[in-house]
């Protein structure tokens, strides 16, 4: 920086000393070459006539220290280290992108440039919910509208609807009616028809009011689309509010561990407190009272102010659905805790971007807000938050971003201040919010891409259960594990006792037992999951997290290795 800044400087003071001097001599006369200057020149005599401009060039480089000076180097505490970064940011933790999945990455560069050079011949990634990325296709209907709005040139050709026609009288693959319908639609709703122009802060309007007629539609209950927040994804919604409510260590956000990564990453890059409430592994992940209770009462003493409680359904990474008791109990829960404590707990927050994954056939989604008010409780009583993402569900557009958050509850300053937050990031991408009015308002009976779209989504849903089940009981079967039944998400999270002999082994190794188990089960088998350590689990207790997303055809290479593994690990480790 310091020698570019010196060059312009002396480019400069060469150009002004140049003019000067064509200007006294005469045409005839070719001017005397420059001399060259030191690095550090002594300042102009008084008497000199340079131009400000040339005096202020040579004060400067007088200023530079020389190229050979040891000043060159910047002083340690303008050096960026780890230790100089922001603590918040070295605090904060993910687990389901962190070491095991750097080492399996690397893995899979080495079988790239040498296969043959492990006992596995590709990386089998069950750490996180990422559906495409292991071979989920999406819905035709929905990628169909995409495609037509982003590029709207098409619907306006004449052509078009003639090429549909011909297509369709061949019975062969075409753009259904209803989707260049659908496509028409939402394009009017788009100032100037561009996906590529910036929208409102809170969303396209007319998007907003899909999703607020879908929601209404689903719970039974009004929804307003002023209350819709349509933003990049679940995970920009969840730390916009962590943002609003955390003002420091003293604020806490009460949180189901095990948790997914999320809450506690945003908490401690937004500077507050994760107060936990450890769900009962043995009811099948349930919620209870007493616990609540007592983590409210543990984080008081310490001086906490709690005023968020987070519920996640179905549970990540538990796989657990919490049905219509569970809903009834936590929001009893919740106004249990506002009566008998001096805590004010500003927000309770609700996830539930897994709303169709749920695969007990006697169970079906209930969202808190559609309960809440089935229980009488309007805005006045209860601050609820819920937030929904296109990457989950059937449908798993995890790259497209797509997402919102409706906002109930709140008094008119407080939703200000939350359209502050969402104007600072302009707005969410428009193919995202486009997914997001298209999740909530599918193809209806009657519609002509309806039975191509049930097909997909049922094929989707039947075939996680499936996988599920599949999983489930090959946990069960394996020494030292038990797993709970998966009812909805993507994810089982079992339960490892390991021999003392192995956890001796993690604490020679430094890392913690699950995670260390772990690691040796990448090493062998290729298969890549994440340990409970990463999510919070009951101390003294150890878990995983393993996605249910592999294709169905890998199911059994992934029972089958890690059964191996399995049985290879707990004979080496045995007490």
């Amino acid at each position: 920086m310091r020698r570019s800044a010196a060059d312009k400087a002396r480019k400069l003071l060469k150009t002004t000393t140049s003019t000067r001097s064509l200007s006294s001599n005469s045409a005839s006369h070719r001017p005397s070459p420059l001399p060259r200057f030191p690095l550090s020149p002594p300042p102009p005599p008084p008497s000199s006539k340079s131009s400000p401009l040339s005096q202020f060039a040579l004060r400067f480089l007088t200023s530079l220290p020389s190229p050979s000076s040891d000043s060159m180097a910047p002083p340690p505490s303008s050096s960026l280290t780890v230790d100089t970064l922001n603590p918040k940011v070295l605090k904060c933790e993910y687990a389901v992108r962190g070491e095991i999945v750097t080492l399996a990455q690397q893995l899979q560069q080495v079988l790239q440039e040498n296969p043959g050079s492990h006992p596995f011949d590709e990386i089998l990634y069950c750490n996180i919910g990422n559906p495409q990325s292991l071979g989920q296709q999406p819905i035709t209907f929905f990628r169909e509208v995409l495609a037509l709005c982003d590029h709207p040139a098409i619907l306006d050709k004449s052509e078009t609807q003639g090429l549909f026609r011909c297509v369709a009288l061949l019975k062969v693959s075409h753009v259904s009616a209803d989707a260049i319908e659908r496509a028409w639609q939402i394009l009017d709703q788009i100032p100037g028809r561009a996906t590529g122009a910036y929208s409102h802060s809170q969303g396209i309007k007319g998007l907003r009011d899909t999703i607020a007629a879908g929601i209404e539609a689903r719970d039974g209950f009004p929804a307003d689309p002023n209350d819709i927040f349509l933003t990049d994804g679940a995970s920009p919604a969840v730390h916009m509010m962590m943002q609003l409510l955390t003002r420091s260590e003293e604020d806490g956000i009460l949180c189901p561990i095990p948790q997914y990564p999320l809450y506690s990453a945003s908490i401690a890059l937004h500077g507050g407190t994760l107060v936990p409430y450890y769900l009962n592994e043995a009811t099948g992940w349930g919620l209870e009272i007493p616990e609540l209770k007592k983590q409210l009462e543990a984080a008081k003493s310490k001086g906490i102010t709690v005023r968020s409680l987070v519920v996640i359904n179905p549970g990540n990474p538990t796989g657990q659905y919490l049905g219509m008791v569970f809903h009834n109990l936590a929001i009893y829960a919740y106004r249990f805790l506002l009566r008998t404590t001096s805590v004010k707990l500003w927000n309770f927050a609700r996830k539930k971007v897994y709303q169709e994954n749920i695969y007990v056939p006697d169970k079906k989604f209930h969202s808190f807000k559609k309960i809440s008010r089935t229980m009488g409780y309007g805005d006045k009583e209860i601050s609820l938050v819920s937030f929904q993402s296109v990457s989950k569900g059937y449908y798993g557009e995890c790259g497209k971003r797509g997402g919102y958050m409706e906002v109930t509850g709140f008094s008119p300053e407080i939703r200000e201040q939350i359209y502050k937050l969402a104007s600072v990031n302009l707005c969410s991408n428009i193919s995202g919010q486009i997914l997001s009015s298209l999740v909530m308002s599918p193809p209806k009976v009657g519609d002509e891409s309806y039975e191509s779209y049930s097909a997909e989504k049922d094929g989707i849903l039947s075939s996680l259960a499936r996988r599920a089940k599949t999983l489930e009981d090959a946990f069960n079967s394996l020494e030292g594990i038990t797993c709970n039944k998966a009812e909805g998400a993507m994810y089982l999270f079992p339960s490892i006792h390991l021999p003392q002999k192995a956890i001796k082994a993690a604490e020679a190794a430094k890392t913690a037992p699950d995670a260390f188990y772990c690691r040796r089960l990448l090493n062998a088998t290729g298969i890549v999951v994440v340990p409970g350590s990463g999510f919070g689990q009951v101390p003294g207790t150890w878990h995983f997290r393993c996605t249910i997303l592999p294709q169905e055809d890998k199911i059994p290479a992934v029972v089958s290795r890690l059964t191996d593994f399995h049985k290879g690990f707990m004979d080496e480790f045995r007490d």
